[in-house]
C-alpha cells in the first residue's frame, strides 16, 4: 500500500485564530485580562490573552466573543469589541502556522461579575505596567491594543466603553489620564467636553465625600462618535 508523502512545510496552509486583548480600569490603573497557557511549548509561561482557533461554522468576530467570554470570563453584553489587527508572523506559534485576528476589548469595572473581578486560576486582571512573561506574541498584541486605545481616545468617544453609567467630570478626567498615562489640562478639558454635547447632566449630585457635592453626568448614547476632546 502506497503512503502519501508528507506535505512540505512551505506548502502547509495556515489556520485562523481570534484573540481578544481586553482592558478595564480599577484602583486608578489600566489592567488587561490574562489567562493561563497550558499548551506546548509554553508550559513554563505564566499567561496569555484569551483566544483560540475559529470553529468551522463561525466568523472571526464570533470566535473572538466566544473566547473572550468562555476563557476570559467577561459577559458578552458587558464587553465592547472591535477588530484590532491581523498578526501573521511566520513563526508566531511554534506548533503550527497560525494567523491571529486580534480584537480590542473594553469593559467598565462596575459591570463585571464578582467572578470576573477576582483573580482566579482561570483568568486574572494584570496591570499593563506589571505584565508577566507571556506566550506567543501576546506582549506585542497588548502593545498594539494599548496604542490603538490611546489613539482612539484622542479623537473619538471610545472612552465611554470604560466608564460607569454615571460619573463626575473629575471621574472622566481621571479616566483619560489613566488610559493616556499622562496628565491633561483639566480646565481646557472641561470646557471642551461640555461643548461637545455628548454628555447629559443628571438631576442629582454625588455627595458624602470630602469635597462639595459634584454634578453627575452620563453619555447620551453608547455609540462611538468622532469627537476630539484631548
Amino acid at each position: 500500500m502506497k503512503h502519501s508523502s508528507p506535505v512540505p512545510h512551505e506548502l502547509r496552509f495556515a489556520v485562523l485564530a481570534a484573540d481578544a486583548v481586553m482592558f478595564t480600569v480599577f484602583d486608578g490603573r489600566l489592567h488587561v485580562r490574562l489567562i493561563p497557557v497550558h499548551l506546548p511549548p509554553y508550559f513554563s509561561h505564566l499567561a496569555g490573552i484569551p483566544g483560540g482557533l475559529l470553529a468551522p461554522t463561525e466568523t472571526a468576530d464570533q470566535a473572538a466573543v466566544r473566547h473572550a467570554t468562555t476563557k476570559g470570563g467577561v459577559l458578552h453584553e458587558h464587553l465592547y469589541l472591535e477588530q484590532l489587527y491581523t498578526f501573521s508572523a511566520i513563526n508566531r506559534d511554534p506548533r503550527n502556522r497560525v494567523v491571529a485576528v486580534a480584537y480590542l476589548g473594553l469593559v467598565p469595572w462596575e459591570v463585571l461579575t464578582k467572578t470576573a473581578e477576582r483573580d482566579t486560576a482561570a483568568a486574572t486582571w494584570v496591570r499593563i505596567d506589571k505584565l508577566p512573561k507571556l506566550a506567543y506574541d501576546h506582549r506585542e498584541i497588548i502593545r498594539v491594543g494599548l496604542e490603538r486605545l490611546r489613539s482612539r481616545v484622542t479623537y473619538t468617544t471610545i472612552i465611554k466603553q470604560l466608564m460607569p453609567k454615571e460619573f463626575t467630570l473629575t471621574d472622566l478626567e481621571v479616566m483619560y489620564e489613566t488610559v493616556l498615562g499622562q496628565d491633561i489640562d483639566k480646565r481646557n478639558f472641561r470646557k471642551k467636553v461640555l461643548k461637545t454635547g455628548v454628555l447629559q447632566v443628571l438631576p442629582r449630585e454625588r455627595t458624602g465625600e470630602q469635597h462639595r457635592p459634584a454634578k453627575l453626568y452620563r453619555f447620551l448614547n453608547r455609540d462611538i462618535e468622532p469627537i476630539a476632546i484631548i
